[in-house]
């Protein structure tokens, strides 16, 4: 006895559209949290070339303007030159009364890919002045 399928005449090959549609949803979310990932990533390594950076400006030897060129150079080389755009350097003070370089990034939020609007993302990275430890 052969069996026999019980389906409504009006439900007959929506399993194909059903498929599509949520393979479409799952994709969407995937290359999502792929996005997110690749985000984070940009943040953390801006965060750590600005870090380097205002730790070499922060020796007592060298001019603030190196921790600069430093950043830039680094960030050309782990991400892109169109991230190295906006890099500043100062001496700062925090308030606790301890004198900091601070070296400060605004490149792009990659929305799509590493493109994205510019300005959109800034990091800072901040290092121990040595000089006043030389200085009185």
């Amino acid at each position: 006895m052969a069996a026999v399928a019980a389906t409504r005449p009006g439900e007959r090959g929506s399993a194909v559209a059903e498929f599509v549609m949520v393979s479409t949803l799952v994709l969407v979310l995937g290359m999502g949290v792929f996005q997110l990932g690749l985000v984070l990533h940009v943040r953390n390594t801006l965060i750590a070339c600005a870090a380097e950076g205002a730790r070499l400006g922060a020796r007592a030897d060298v001019p603030t303007s190196d921790a600069s060129e430093r950043t830039g150079a680094l960030v050309t080389d782990t991400l892109s030159a169109a991230y190295a755009q906006d890099i500043s350097t100062r001496r700062t003070v925090t308030d606790a009364g301890v004198r900091v370089v601070e070296v400060t990034v605004v490149a792009p939020l990659p929305v799509i890919g590493l493109i994205g609007p510019g300005g959109s993302m800034t990091v800072v990275g901040r290092a121990f002045d040595e000089r006043q430890v030389i200085e009185p």
